[in-house]
């Protein structure tokens, strides 16, 4: 039987980013330097298979700190942690490694800065997002104030409109995220904002390679985990720009093959903290179903590289 014929345009950049690509090292550095088990708090990666395989190796996730024996090294995930986590392991004396992608720290810093300049800062950001969650825990609950959308803006009460920063969480859409910025300069004209854009280089990368394809294709998938801010932004990016329907899936087991009946051209991308073994196990996977054309579409090159804490360099 003759297979239909399918084009699939790869985008590029796709997958893990240098700050995912850091944290998964870190716990596996950590497990070969003080052996298992390994404590990890939160998902070091928003990634079900990432963090299947690291648990396998011996490391143990958690959700706090008060799961931790005091007797074992603990990472605090890639997302970052509010400044309360680290000041309890200390507390505890506990070995204790932060895996916080550095271009978040930087976030952390510039808010911190800011409120010493005696402002009040805003994040734009996800509520519950560990990243969120972490970033307005660098200082005290008065001192920052959360804002999602374009509305948000607009119900803001706010200590003194003339002394205000704000930050955002660096996996957000960098459309929306214009727009919520443009209704803070217009309400707040003084607001100061960050140096050099919030929104990681690799969050920006992915959704420009979306941008791209997306008009030329029937259907775009990507692949990433559920509670992935950044893969569920690339989902929304492709539906604003003219695909039809852009789905997430997890694994090739996830796609809706009676969605895709038809289809001429698929769109594929992956999250920042999708690994490349379940991206090509999609494309093999529509090989096996299609006469397939594989087209890569490369927007941006990438060759940013994070060092591992000193720690983990170390001889134990």
């Amino acid at each position: 039987m003759t297979k239909p014929a399918l084009t699939l345009l790869l985008a590029a950049p796709r997958g893990f980013c240098a700050g995912v690509d850091r944290a998964i090292k870190i716990v596996e550095m950590a497990l070969e330097k003080w052996g298992a088990p390994v404590y990890v708090r939160h998902e070091i990666v928003h990634n079900k298979f990432v963090v299947d395989g690291l648990r396998d190796k011996g490391a143990v996730f958690v959700e706090e700190l008060t799961e931790c024996p005091d007797d074992r090294p603990v990472i605090f995930s890639a997302h970052g942690v509010p400044k309360s986590v680290p000041a309890e392991a200390e507390s505890r004396q506990m070995i204790y490694v932060d895996a916080t992608c550095p271009l978040v720290s930087k976030v952390h810093i510039e808010a911190e800065r800011h409120n010493e300049n005696g402002l009040q800062i805003v994040m734009i950001g996800h509520k519950g997002h560990p990243e969120t969650i972490g970033t307005m825990g660098q200082l005290p609950a008065n001192r920052v104030l959360l804002v999602e959308t374009v509305n948000d803006v607009q119900a803001l009460d706010v200590a003194d409109p003339d002394r205000l920063a704000f930050v955002t969480q660096t996996t957000l859409s960098v459309d929306d995220t214009k727009d919520i910025v443009a209704a803070l300069q217009t309400r707040f004209p003084n607001i100061v904002g960050p140096h050099k854009e919030d929104i990681c280089y690799a969050t920006t990368n992915r959704q420009h390679a979306v941008k791209a394809i997306a008009p030329k294709c029937d259907a775009l998938l990507v692949v990433g985990a559920p509670n992935s801010s950044n893969s569920k932004r690339l989902v929304e990016v492709a539906a604003n720009n003219g695909c039809a329907y852009a789905q997430l899936v997890q694994r090739a087991t996830d796609i809706d093959w009676r969605a895709l009946d038809g289809i001429k051209t698929i769109g594929l991308t992956a999250g920042a903290s999708a690994p490349d073994v379940l991206i090509n196990e999609v494309i093999t996977a529509f090989a096996d179903r299609f006469d397939l054309t594989v087209e890569q579409v490369e927007t941006a090159q990438e060759n940013v590289e994070f060092k591992v804490p000193r720690v983990l360099r170390e001889p134990a």
